[in-house]
């Protein structure tokens, strides 16, 4: 098959391109970074270098693909990030209606049932719905839980003030996702010979915040690391004091009201994968602590 991938060399899309090029399949990859292309054809795949926001581009790079993998490139230099996801997603359906694919699937993300209130994952709704107005292509869309890397992010704030928080309390649950979970769910779908349009959700574990602290803070030596829920507003601060643009944070604020009160989750309770990832959160607390002990 020739498969077509979105996400350059990214946490998800550089796995997934190592398990389709180990089953035989021919691979390109894009991405906007022409510095990857080596690296990108030292895996084995073909490389197309420029931006998914060039409908032209991407339009070309698509065409003659039997399946393609989309995913929406973060862009922390936009105004308004929804419609920024939403735009991509309009460009990706007008390519691959041109590029005679049978088969998409597309990287969404846990609470895209919502049409709002769930901050960036809003975008992540539009998408899907915009995917799912291609006639004669089947569509799945993979509903992915919280990327247990984004508690990488949180190293800074251990480190300077010994604490983990956010604008939700330690009583919240967390559906993750580890990023290769992702990855071989993605390639088992491309392969597959599914129909129509519908959505599977992708998760490794689930946690309430309390324990996932205690996890994490047990495999870095700080096993009484504290969690703090801070107020949208103090939150707010914190995201834009440290480099984030106020429209994106405010993005952020929502999406952790929208886990504070449960919603975000509510779809997913509902209908819970039979099949979960391999990867649970103690065998990333080992990754964690290993980032944070380079780090100091």
């Amino acid at each position: 098959m020739k498969i077509t991938l979105t996400g350059s060399l990214g946490n998800i899309s550089k796995p997934l391109a190592e398990i389709l090029i180990k089953n035989g399949q021919e691979v390109t990859i894009i991405s906007s970074d022409s510095k990857k292309l080596t690296e990108i054809e030292a895996l084995g795949a073909k490389s197309a270098i420029g931006s998914v926001s060039d409908l032209a581009f991407l339009t070309n790079a698509f065409k003659g693909a039997d399946a393609i993998y989309t995913m929406v490139p973060p862009n922390w230099g936009v105004s308004d990030y929804r419609q920024y996801i939403g735009e991509t997603g309009k460009n990706y359906l007008e390519a691959i209606r041109a590029s005679g694919a049978r088969r998409v699937v597309n990287l969404s993300s846990i609470g895209a049932h919502l049409s709002g209130g769930t901050g960036p994952i809003a975008g992540l709704y539009d998408v899907e719905h915009t995917l799912n107005t291609l006639d004669g292509i089947s569509v799945m869309h993979l509903r992915a839980g919280i990327f247990y890397i984004n508690f990488f992010f949180d190293m800074g704030m251990i480190r300077n003030r010994g604490i983990m928080g956010n604008n939700y309390g330690e009583k919240s649950k967390l559906v993750m996702a580890y990023p290769r979970d992702i990855a071989v769910i993605a390639a088992e779908e491309l392969q597959d010979s599914f129909e129509g349009k519908s959505h599977r959700y992708v998760v490794s574990d689930e946690r309430e915040i309390s324990e996932i602290v205690k996890i994490l803070g047990t495999a870095i030596g700080k096993p009484a690391l504290p969690w703090v829920q801070f107020s949208d507003e103090e939150t707010f601060a914190g995201m834009t004091s440290a480099g984030m643009s106020p429209a994106i944070a405010g993005t952020y604020v929502e999406m952790g009201r929208a886990i504070n009160s449960g919603i975000l989750f509510e779809d997913f309770k509902q209908h819970k994968p039979g099949v979960r990832g391999a990867t649970k959160l103690v065998d990333f607390a080992k990754e964690f602590a290993a980032v944070y002990k380079s780090q100091a």
